[in-house]
């Protein structure tokens, strides 16, 4: 069972998963005006390089030292390089989506986080990021994703292939003792910071808002996952209306689930039904069982879910290495110029340095990228939790 982290932030609402570097170049130019590189001459400023670099290091990038810091220039730069060429490719195969298409995908994911139109704003201004910005970033995820899909539709995985792959990694398809989870948590910490709706803020606090979550459970007016979405204090699971996945018996222990939970879990409860608010720690939770598997027991090929699985698997390596494949085409297609390494080259003795120039005040954010390649079509960097059969 995992435990979830409780950042969040709005790179979620656009499925930016951050590569973190870049590199500068030696020129007494501002980050404002300074062309850290060109795709097809198309201008990606250094500004939004130092921008990446002052939100991933939480504003202490000047503590980072001179080769870190012109390591992750680099490293941010590439990112940036590598998602502006896959844009610039579906683009051309005519894959842009509509403008109502990204209105949806922006409500969806705003939605799944449980965050009110107010929340929602105060997010953007906290960021310093616009709409505008937003929707941006929001057109070329899509952009990318199509482009990615369109080859990906091609694949096609033979029974051949399922029964191979079954052969060569049996011990792996284990049905073992456990259960399946979900869960509501209630945290006296204060965590209206990382985008948690109506925070609960000291034990009282908690307390009571857990034991009111409890009761509107109870009463049957609203299902779990609602619930969850809308009250849960833990950034990750909520997006999955609480579920956090499957759990053999020695996962619960290893997790550092009381016993008592762990034997009622195994026990008396029935699949369905939920907990009363448990203390853990300092934390209130209540759980809900989803699945209950009381024997372990070896899979086959034709044990349910068993052939789906691995032809999944199979389907999600061979896309990795189109999407792979594909990014190095349009690479090797694109007109790259890149400023910053050229700096870098021409002034080796200081790497081209100087401190980090971003400046908060003088533009929006810009949300931070993702290399093309790692583009997920999950729109939820949230944490896997599988109820599959088999073991992992």
């Amino acid at each position: 069972m995992h435990r979830f982290s409780k950042l969040f932030t709005l790179s979620v609402l656009i499925g930016a998963v951050a590569a973190f570097g870049a590199a500068c170049a030696s020129s007494s130019n501002s980050p404002e005006s300074t062309v850290a590189a060109t795709v097809n001459g198309k201008k990606i400023m250094q500004q939004e390089v130092e921008r990446i670099i002052h939100q991933q290091s939480q504003g202490k990038e000047s503590l980072l030292s001179a080769h870190d810091l012109a390591q992750a220039r680099l490293q941010v730069l590439d990112s940036l390089i590598q998602r502006e060429v896959m844009y610039q490719r579906a683009e051309q195969e005519k894959l842009l989506p509509t403008d109502d298409q990204i209105t949806a995908s922006i409500n969806q994911q705003k939605q799944q986080t449980g965050m009110t139109d107010e929340e929602f704003a105060r997010q953007l201004k906290d960021q310093n990021l616009t709409m505008e910005a937003l929707r941006e970033e929001a057109k070329k995820d899509l952009a990318i994703k199509a482009l990615q899909e369109k080859y990906a539709g091609k694949i096609t995985i033979s029974d051949r292939e399922v029964e191979d792959f079954y052969t060569a990694n049996k011990p792996r398809f284990v049905a073992e003792r456990g259960v399946g989870l979900a869960v509501i948590i209630v945290d006296p910490a204060d965590n209206s910071g990382q985008g948690i709706a109506n925070d609960a803020k000291g034990d009282s606090a908690a307390k009571a808002k857990i034991d009111n979550i409890y009761q509107q459970l109870k009463s049957g007016t609203t299902d779990f996952a609602t619930v969850a979405r809308a009250q849960s204090e833990d950034a990750q699971s909520l997006l999955r209306g609480g579920d956090i996945g499957f759990a053999s018996e020695e996962g619960l222990k290893q997790a550092g689930l009381p016993k008592e939970l762990a034997d009622q879990f195994m026990g008396p409860m029935t699949v369905g039904s939920i907990t009363e608010p448990k203390l853990v720690g300092s934390r209130w939770y209540i759980f809900k069982l989803q699945e209950k598997r009381l024997q372990t027991e070896n899979l086959t090929l034709e044990s349910q879910g068993v052939r789906q699985q691995i032809t999944v698997e199979l389907t999600d390596q061979r896309k990795k290495i189109l999407d792979a494949a594909l990014l190095d085409v349009a690479m090797s297609e694109a007109k790259i110029v890149n400023n910053l390494a050229a700096g870098i080259l021409t002034n080796p003795g200081n790497l081209g340095l100087r401190p980090a120039g971003y400046d908060p005040a003088k533009a929006g954010a810009i949300p931070t990228p993702t290399p093309a390649a790692a583009v997920s079509a999950s729109p939820s960097p949230a944490a896997k939790a599988t109820a599959s059969p088999a073991k992992k």
